[in-house]
C-alpha cells in the first residue's frame, strides 16, 4: 500500500500495543514501524532494474525480518525513552506488529509479498488497489479521533479499535465484490464463445467498483474491464503474447529473472533496436479501447556490457490519462 496508508496501520497499531502506557509515542514509533519495510526502494539505487524488482517487498517484508528486527528497534527506543513506563518488551511487541501488519497488508494487493521469504512464493490476493481513499480516509479520521483524547480516556482506545475494524471489514468486502466480478467476467468470456487457460483479476486504480481482467487464450491475452455499474456486455481487448520475439535472450539471466517476476504474464513488442517486456499484471496505462502502452514495462537492450534493462519512464499525462478514462469507465459500459 502506498506510505500514508501504511503510517496509518503502524500507528493505529502501535496504539493498540501500547497507547495506555507512552500515549502518542506508540502512534509515532507505531508510524515508523510501517515505514521501515518499504524503505527497500533505496536498493533502486544501488543494484539494477531487474535486482531492485526481484528485492521489493522481499526480505524487507517477510515474517523473518519482523522477527528479527523488532527487538533490535525496540532496543534503540528503549535507549531513546529511558524514563518511559514501556520496558524493552513493550517496545519490541509495539515494533513487531509495527513491521508485520505492513507486509500483511501488502499480501491484498497487486503486487504482493515474499512474506514467507526466503522462499518465493509471493502472497498477492489482488483485491485492493495500491491507494484506496475508502480504506484509508475512515481509518484516517479515527486515528486523528483517537490522537486526540487523553492517554487515559476510553474513547482513545474505542476510536482506534473501530478504525481497526472498518478497515479490516472493508478488506473483506473487497474480497467478495472481486468474487462477484470474478464471476461476471468468466460469464461474459463464456457468453462470447471465448476459450482461455487461465484468468487473473485485480482492481482498477483508486476503486473497488471496477475490476480489470487478464485472460490467458492461446496466441495472446485479452484484457477486459467490469463495473458494478455496466449495462452492457463486457468488451475484451487482445494483446498478441509474441514470446517468440526474445529469441535467444529468453535463457538470459535477467530475462528469465523478469518472467518469473511477471509470474508469466507478459507480452513482447520491438521499439527501433529495443524489445519491450511488458508487465501485464499492473495493466494498461488507460483504459481507452485503443490503449497500448503498459503501466509496467521494461526496455531491453543489447550493449557492450552485456543485456541492459531498465523500466520505462512514466509523465505526469500518463496519470492523467489514466484518471480521465478511468471515472468514466467506472460509470458503466
Amino acid at each position: 500500500m502506498d506510505s500514508l496508508t501504511q503510517i496509518v496501520l503502524g500507528a493505529a497499531v502501535g496504539e493498540a500495543v501500547l497507547g495506555k502506557k507512552v500515549g502518542n509515542k506508540a502512534m509515532l514509533y507505531g508510524a515508523i514501524a510501517g515505514t521501515i519495510p518499504d524503505l527497500d526502494v533505496l536498493t533502486r539505487y544501488f543494484v539494477d532494474t531487474v535486482t531492485a524488482t526481484e528485492w521489493h517487498r522481499g526480505f524487507s517484508h517477510s515474517i523473518f525480518f519482523s522477527v528479527l528486527f523488532a527487538p533490535i528497534f525496540g532496543w534503540l527506543i528503549w535507549k531513546i525513552n529511558p524514563k518511559s513506563k514501556a520496558t524493552l518488551k513493550d517496545w519490541s511487541w509495539l515494533m513487531f506488529w509495527g513491521l508485520f501488519t505492513h507486509p500483511i497488508l501488502d499480501t491484498f494487493t497487486t503486487w504482493g509479498t515474499q512474506l514467507f521469504w526466503p522462499f518465493k512464493t509471493r502472497l498477492a490476493f489482488q483485491n485492493i488497489f495500491v491507494i484506496d481513499p475508502l480504506y484509508t480516509l475512515p481509518f484516517l479520521v479515527f486515528l486523528v479521533l483517537s490522537m486526540r483524547q487523553k492517554r487515559t480516556s476510553p474513547k482513545r482506545s474505542k476510536y482506534n479499535h473501530w478504525g481497526l475494524f472498518v478497515s479490516i471489514t472493508y478488506l473483506l468486502i473487497t474480497l467478495l465484490l472481486k468474487g462477484v466480478a470474478y464471476k461476471q467476467l468468466a460469464d461474459g468470456l463464456t457468453a462470447q464463445g471465448i476459450i482461455y487457460e487461465e484468468m487473473d483479476i485485480r482492481p482498477a486504480p483508486f476503486s473497488t467498483l471496477l475490476w480489470t481482467a487478464n485472460v490467458d487464450t492461446k496466441d495472446a491475452y485479452l484484457i477486459g474491464n467490469y463495473s458494478f455499474f455496466d449495462s452492457q456486455p463486457i468488451t475484451f481487448s487482445s494483446y498478441p503474447k509474441n514470446h517468440e520475439l526474445l529469441g535467444g535472450l529468453a535463457t538470459n539471466d535477467k530475462v528469465v529473472r523478469l518472467i518469473d517476476i511477471t509470474e508469466g504474464w507478459f507480452t513482447v513488442s520491438r521499439q527501433n533496436e529495443k524489445l519491450l517486456f511488458n508487465d501485464l499484471r499492473f495493466g494498461l496505462l488507460s483504459l481507452k479501447p485503443d490503449e497500448t502502452k503498459f503501466a509496467f514495462t521494461y526496455e531491453i537492450e543489447n550493449t557492450e556490457n552485456g543485456l541492459k534493462v531498465t523500466e520505462s519512464p512514466k509523465t505526469p499525462s500518463d496519470a492523467e490519462g489514466l484518471l480521465k478514462s478511468l471515472w468514466i469507465r467506472i460509470l458503466g459500459n
